[in-house]
């Protein structure tokens, strides 16, 4: 645990990659460079650009995007003095070539995501990467499904493989802090790697759950500026930042770039307002992706049947990212039948 002389943490900013997911992908490379460049005055160190979901997955299945990967890369790129840019690779939607091609255009880091229970599938990616001289961040994505000891066993084969950074990933923002706690002080005591900690806002926590993290031996944390990102967002930057220098903190960074940021160039850039709507309050709930959001809601519109009801269902078959698909299964099962009280998650 860090002791008083060590509360140091690195924020990792990630407006300009799950936020991407809060405006259906369609930040324009001018965009990108904008709020890279307010992040850089700004001091947050690396700065993730890609696709919503991660490099290749601009697509009929998750939205295309309004320019390509390598182009958002180098709008980055060109637009910071200081920050690495960073990029996600999810193995099965990304390849090699795409991240070559992230690596042309100027990357200095990448984040391999894989499925919490599914850590050797990124030991190729996390092995290729640093041999081609890249910082390597891997996520265990959907950490509330493990148990701290499990989950500590998949994050020490990402440590043997190389990785720089291992995550505890919220991506359901399904955890509350003792959650986000035990799971990154069983990491501490699993692997030699940093360790670092992804919030959601589901459950309306992410910023206590980031805390938590920290006090327990987390020294990366994600933030997203007006906490854009999946259903309900990501931990909020500007305010991790300010809550962790009340805290006690040093994060390294100037809050009031930050907010003006935040408050001038991307506020005017959102559709809506990024809150805990119903949706999004029962994907935290019941433990479903954070991605399962809109495509949850177009089903329930078209289906007839509530979006609560799909996605307990969903939590209830324990789905995970990349089986989007299983929304429209659930929602045609449902539009003959209805429910007056859906059964929780895992009962």
């Amino acid at each position: 645990m860090n002791t008083p002389a060590q509360k140091k943490i690195t924020i990792v900013d990630t407006t300009l990659r799950d936020g991407m997911s809060s405006v259906s992908h369609q930040f324009t490379p001018q965009n990108v460079a904008d709020i890279a460049r307010g992040l850089d005055k700004a001091g947050v160190g690396t700065i993730e650009v890609a696709h919503g979901i991660g490099l290749g997955a601009s697509s009929i299945q998750y939205g295309f995007a309004a320019a390509t990967d390598p182009d958002y890369v180098r709008a980055a790129v060109d637009a910071v003095e200081n920050a690495d840019i960073a990029a996600l690779y999810v193995p099965g939607i990304a390849t090699l070539a795409e991240l070559q091609k992230a690596i042309d255009a100027g990357i200095k880091t990448v984040r391999v995501a894989v499925h919490c229970t599914e850590a050797d599938c990124g030991q190729q990616p996390v092995e290729w990467a640093k041999e081609q001289g890249l910082s390597v961040m891997t996520f265990l994505m959907m950490s509330h499904k493990l148990e701290p000891e499990p989950l500590a066993e998949q994050a020490a084969k990402l440590d043997s493989y190389g990785a720089d950074v291992v995550y505890v990933v919220d991506s359901a923002g399904a955890m509350v802090p003792q959650h986000a706690g035990d799971r990154v002080a069983a990491l501490r005591q699993a692997i030699t790697a940093d360790i670092g900690f992804h919030a959601h806002n589901n459950l309306g926590v992410g910023i206590a759950n980031a805390l938590t993290a920290a006090e327990n031996g987390a020294t990366f944390i994600d933030g997203s500026l007006r906490g854009l990102g999946a259903s309900a967002g990501n931990a909020q930057t500007e305010v991790l930042a300010a809550a962790f220098e009340r805290a006690g903190w040093d994060t390294g960074v100037d809050l009031f770039p930050l907010i003006d940021t935040a408050e001038h160039i991307v506020a005017p850039l959102m559709k809506e307002p990024q809150i805990v709507d119903e949706t999004a309050l029962i994907l935290g709930y019941a433990g479903v992706y954070s991605t399962f959001f809109h495509p949850t809601k177009r089903a329930a519109k078209k289906f007839g049947v509530p979006a609560r009801d799909i996605l307990m269902e969903l939590g209830r078959r324990g789905v995970i990212g990349g089986q989007e698909d299983m929304i429209i299964d659930v929602a045609s099962e449902l539009a003959g039948r209805t429910y007056e009280t859906p059964a929780l998650a895992g009962s």
